[in-house]
């Protein structure tokens, strides 16, 4: 598989969700357009950035599974969208490393479940580098723990996606330092059986979140094929926000 051409890193930082979305809306649909141009090649992106407190209800989701009415959620400094991805409703917030896969897919993978499978193949290789076993859990996406263990189980890392014309957009969401209190407020992912766990916890001690993204960053590449060429947040902002 050759590797892909002109995929730009970026690390935002802490950007509202709603201007990262309109973000990856414009590279989603500058990706498609080439595409349909006939373009050899085209523009591909990963980005990664932390949000501050926000829920998520992707396409297929039930607004039964926040359990804050808008006043409540205004009172938790937390905000509410309805998205375009797939999956149910999750959490971002500060301390969690939110990942933007925005790829032309023909180039990567050759179907929609193998671009999740090694997204979860990513993220696994880097919790393991760090110490902490993780794992996928039948009928369900993202990446666990202890799915061996009835009763222990829990979430580490959300995944959900959106792909048309074969280019993807929105993509994970990994708790390195996350307030977990947050997932209080909801059944994360349509889960009421399952619990959330983060990287701080499972170690006991806050994790460097740079040095998380730098391996995650590498395992992404790895497992994608990806050229990565980093670019400062500011620099990419002027182009492309």
């Amino acid at each position: 598989m050759p590797l892909t051409p002109k995929t730009t890193f970026a690390d935002l930082g802490l950007i509202e969700y709603e201007t990262a979305w309109n973000l990856q809306e414009r590279l989603f649909n500058r990706i498609i357009a080439l595409k349909k141009s006939g373009a050899s090649e085209t523009d591909n992106y990963l980005l990664f950035c932390e949000h501050p407190h926000v829920y998520t209800l992707g396409k297929s989701g039930s607004d039964k599974n926040l359990l804050l009415d808008m006043i409540q959620l205004q009172a938790k400094d937390a905000t509410f969208y309805r998205t375009n991805r797939g999956g149910d409703i999750t959490y971002h917030g500060p301390g969690q490393i939110v990942g933007y896969p925005i790829l032309n897919l023909e180039a990567v993978v050759k179907g929609a479940r193998e671009y999740i499978e090694k997204m979860e193949d990513a993220i696994i290789q880097t919790l393991r580098i760090f110490g902490i076993p993780s794992g996928r859990l039948e009928g369900a996406t993202g990446v666990w723990l202890d799915t061996d263990k009835p009763g222990r189980t829990r979430k580490i890392c959300a995944i959900g996606v959106r792909t048309s014309h074969w280019v993807s957009m929105h993509g994970f969401a990994l708790n390195v330092n996350t307030n977990l209190q947050y997932f209080n407020y909801i059944n994360p992912c349509g889960f009421t059986d399952k619990a959330v766990t983060s990287m701080s916890v499972e170690l006991g001690q806050p994790v460097d979140m740079k040095e998380v993204k730098s391996v995650l960053a590498a395992r992404l590449a790895e497992v994608y094929n990806l050229d990565l060429t980093p670019v400062e947040a500011s620099g990419f902002n002027n182009i492309h926000l």
